[in-house]
């Protein structure tokens, strides 16, 4: 089980009635790239979060509590503040 840090964008559009609908994970070499992408991106979407995971991806296990690097729009849990 080798553990590793995995830096993402997660992108969202408007869905149906006030819902967002996720577009594909974007996958970033370190986290500065991940927050630069998202910021790139924020204009053009209803949501943008980019983060840092530590999971083992062998496993598919993943932690609960992502690092925020960038954040814009309403986002759903665990990214959306309060």
């Amino acid at each position: 089980m080798a553990k590793e840090t995995v830096h993402i964008l997660q992108s969202y559009v408007a869905g149906r009635g006030k819902s967002l609908k996720a577009e594909p994970q974007v996958g970033c070499a370190n986290a500065e790239e991940a927050r630069r992408k998202a910021e790139r991106l924020a204009p053009n979407r209803v949501a943008v979060v980019a983060f840092s995971v530590t999971a083992d991806t062998e496993m598919g296990d993943y932690d609960e509590t992502p690092v925020i690097h960038f954040r814009s729009g309403p986002l759903p849990p665990p990214f959306g503040e309060g």
